[in-house]
This record gives C-alpha cells, structure tokens and sequence, in this order.
C-alpha cells in the first residue's frame, strides 16, 4: 500500500501556494466562528460619533431703533438710553496719514554710544541754561520712542511729583510755540496718543536728546537736540574749506594770467 499523509495526498504530489493559502484562511475562519470573536469585535467597535457641525443660522440683524419698552412708570417718561458710545476725534490730534509708513522701519538710524552721549551733553547744557523756577528733565530717545509702537515712558519720580495721579491731556509745545496734545497715562508714566504725532512732525531719531520743561500744569516746553548736528556742522566746514580752496585757486589762476598779459604788452 502507499503510504498517504494526514491530508489525504500522496509524499510526491506538490501543492500550490494558492491552496495552501485557501486552507489556511478557511482554517481561521472557523476557529473566529468557534470563539465568537466576530460578535465581540463588533460590540468593542466605538460607535460613531454624531456630527458636531451646527447648521447655518441666519442671524437677525437688530435693529438699533426699536428700542425696549420701558415698563417703570419712573422712567417711562424718559428718552431711550442709546448704548452705542460715539467718540468724538479733535482734529488735532490726528496724524498726517501720508507723512510715516511701516516701510520707515527698515530705514531706521541706530545712533552710537558718542554720538548718544554728544546730544545729551548739549541737553544736560541746555537745561542749565533754562530758569530754574520751572521742573524739567532730560530723555533720550530711544527706538521705541520714535518707531514702531511710538510709546514715551517719563520719569517716575517727575511724574509722581509734579503730574497728576489720573489720566489727563498733555499738551508739548515745541520752540516755534506749536502745539501738540497728548494722552498721559498714569498706570504707565508715559504717554501715548499724541505722541506719535510730535515724533513725526520733528523728524526724531534714535540717539535724539528731548528736554522736558513744565510751565504750566499739563503743559510742557519741548527742547529738542538733535544728535546727528555735529556731523551736520562738520560736513559744512569741509564744504566751506573746499569751497576757499577753489576760490583760491581761482585767484592764483587770474594772477598768473594777468601777469602773462602784462608781460607781452611789455615785449
């Protein structure tokens, strides 16, 4: 006899991949079937989840004249209150819109230690000069002061002694007596609205020295040193130099042409 194997097919027959795959699977289905693991996957399996999108509501626009019905017979009399705040702007403290753009930033001066120290030397002589009956104080600018958020931090035992301990309008007046008016905030010790309108107009920089001089209550006398004038002075000596220079040689120029002149009528 011959001997077979356990599954019916004789040592030398050669089975295929594929059957052998078939059996296997087969082989797994019926073992998921005898240990119900079909069931249990299902009921292990999260349930989806309901949609979290809300549906479009239109929104009613309200209508800021019906005003509420006043049911107090103490206040039925009086007009509908009007909840919308409206802000007057004073004209002068608007900015010249076209005069500063966010593209000024990338051409910011950075101002050196020397030259920072010159203007505040010209300032610190300046504020000797000025009558001593009325408090003032020096303040450098800085990048913060003159770019960007435009935001000018005071001195806190100035602003604790001689200001008041209450938000209150600031008024600069600069040396050809024009006027600027601020915002003081009390929380900060500086000020804000306004401010970016002076710095502007005055065309400050970094490394520029400010003196601060009070003469009236809220009103402060603006001294403003500018820290790039010493570059200023020296280009227009070294223009005035060159410019003798060239007279002078014009006038050596004219000598020697006269004395040729005077030389040939002499022949």
């Amino acid at each position: 006899m011959v001997a077979k194997k356990k599954n019916g097919k004789a040592p030398g027959s050669k089975r295929s991949y594929e059957e052998c795959r078939r059996e296997r699977v087969e082989e797994n289905k019926k073992r998921m079937e005898q240990l119900n693991l079909g069931a249990l996957v299902k009921a292990l399996s999260p349930s989806p989840k309901p949609s979290t999108a809300k549906a479009n509501v239109m929104r009613k626009q309200f209508d800021s004249s019906a005003a509420p019905i006043r049911r107090s017979t103490r206040v039925a009399s009086l007009p509908a209150p009007n909840y919308k705040e409206i802000h007057d702007i004073d004209p002068s403290e608007r900015v010249r819109r076209g005069s500063y753009s966010r593209r000024d930033l990338l051409n910011r001066v950075y101002a050196s230690d020397s030259v920072r120290r010159y203007a505040i030397d010209r300032a610190e002589r300046l504020i000797s000069d000025l009558e001593g009956d009325f408090p003032s104080f020096i303040k450098p600018m800085l990048q913060s002061h003159v770019t960007g958020g435009f935001w000018l931090s005071l001195p806190f035992p100035f602003c604790n002694e001689h200001l008041p301990h209450s938000d209150e309008a600031v008024t600069l007046v600069d040396e050809e007596e024009e006027e600027f008016s601020t915002k003081y905030l009390i929380q900060k010790n500086g000020l804000s609205g306004g401010w970016r309108g002076f710095a502007i107009a005055h065309d400050l920089v970094d490394g520029d020295a400010l003196v601060f001089q009070l003469i009236k209550p809220l009103v402060f006398k603006v001294y403003i040193v500018k820290a790039y004038i010493q570059e200023e002075q020296d280009d227009k000596g070294r223009e005035a130099k060159e410019e003798e220079k060239e007279k002078d040689s014009n006038v050596s120029h004219l000598d020697r042409n006269t004395k040729r002149v005077r030389a040939s009528k002499k022949k």
